[in-house]
């Protein structure tokens, strides 16, 4: 047992050896290699470590870490419509910094968290704040910085989190909309059985808008989530919804079947879920049924110009990068009859191998993307509030 499990030891550092000299190659190419960086971070582990997340996830929002960091010459506490409620909801984000912090190191953080939002949301006022953002903002904070995190979490808003920053939350429900037809696709069954108890999509509200930050405990399983989100279409993160939904068949099916019941269960998530197989799986399903195929099932579908789904599109025509997912879905769809392509293919998995080429690609440089969804915005009504978490 003990030589097996040194056998076992060797090789996974042998390969995370590996891949770490395969993430620095990657960076230190001339261009940088940003379509490796971005299989790197989608594969097993993801990105390994906040000192390698530091320097790749600007590669993966297109952020120049040697431009100075935006800076606002007013006193936005004073002048930001949004101050207050800023300043309830980081006084309430205490579990989400490592447990052990010392009090003053915590506190700094937290004003910090504050001076970063509120400027954000000063050089956007087409952004609107909403309740989870901040779960958002503080991974970035932790993880690289207050610098550098104005920078990320500034292009990020504009892009994978411009729906939620809408005054309404028209957009929103049409990304939870999804849900339901993703897991059609897959297990009929379980579907059916939801649709009867009229439990709906917002169990996963607080999932979608903060990235699963605000419902994971452990910060190693959410920074490893926004590497594959930081890396994927922006609606990845409910593909990754709609597999955990799918991974606690057994769990729905055997409860009563009411509204009450189910969404008690599933808005209490596990906090050991197999993280990586999941990664993979919403990976497989992006492929299998990407957006385009769910569009017509998705409630709302005449809100979905305005997503940053469909804004994607103009990303992928301004790309000049391959397209590899678009061969492999093909490919995937040669090599299936007719009556296999809606099985549950969460029974099915293919190689990691596989799943990791399937996915890879997905994300084009966000410098054009950030470009269409500013071009297509509109003009925002004022501000909508709505309290979301306790």
């Amino acid at each position: 047992m003990d030589r097996s499990m040194d056998r076992w030891m060797d090789d996974f550092n042998a390969k995370r050896k590996k891949k770490v000299a395969e993430i620095y190659q990657a960076l230190n190419s001339d261009p940088t290699d940003v379509a490796a960086l971005r299989r790197m971070a989608i594969s097993e582990g993801g990105l390994l470590t906040d000192e390698i997340r530091r320097k790749v996830w600007p590669k993966l929002l297109n952020v120049n870490t040697n431009d100075p960091p935006p800076i606002s010459g007013n006193d936005l506490r004073e002048m930001s419509k949004d101050y207050q409620q800023v300043l309830l909801d980081v006084r309430r984000s205490l579990r989400r910094f490592p447990p052990g912090m010392p009090e003053e190191q915590r506190e700094g953080l937290q004003e910090e968290l504050i001076d970063i939002i509120l400027l954000i949301l000063e050089r956007n006022p087409q952004l609107h704040y909403y309740q989870g953002y901040h779960d958002i903002v503080v991974t970035f904070l932790l993880v690289v910085g207050e610098k550098l995190a104005t920078s990320l979490v500034e292009k990020l808003s504009t892009h994978h989190l411009r729906d939620f920053m809408d005054p309404t939350m028209d957009n929103t429900k049409h990304i939870l909309n999804y849900l339901m037809p993703i897991i059609d696709q897959v297990n009929p069954d379980l579907h059916d059985f939801m649709q009867s108890a009229e439990v709906g999509t917002i169990f996963a509200l607080s999932w979608l808008i903060t990235w699963f930050g605000h419902v994971l405990s452990d910060f190693r399983h959410v920074v490893r989530l926004y590497d594959f989100f930081l890396a994927c279409h922006p609606l990845m993160p409910i593909y990754f919804a709609a597999v955990i939904v799918l991974y606690r068949e057994q769990e729905v099916l055997d409860c009563d079947c009411d509204m009450a019941s189910v969404h008690h269960l599933l808005s209490q998530i596990p906090q050991d879920l197999p993280y990586e197989t999941l990664i993979s799986r919403a990976g497989d399903l992006f492929v299998q049924f990407p957006p385009s195929e769910l569009a017509r099932e998705a409630a709302a579908q005449q809100q979905a110009e305005k997503t940053a789904a469909s804004t994607f599109k103009d990303f992928e025509l301004a790309s000049a990068q391959q397209r590899p997912d678009m061969v492999l879905r093909q490919r995937f769809r040669g090599l299936l009859r007719p009556e296999e392509r809606t099985k549950d293919v969460l029974t099915k998995p293919r190689t990691n191998r596989f799943v990791k080429l399937a996915v890879m690609g997905l994300t084009v440089a966000l410098g054009a993307a950030a470009l269409a969804v500013v071009k297509s915005a509109l003009e925002w009504a004022p501000k909508f509030q709505l309290q979301l978490f306790p």
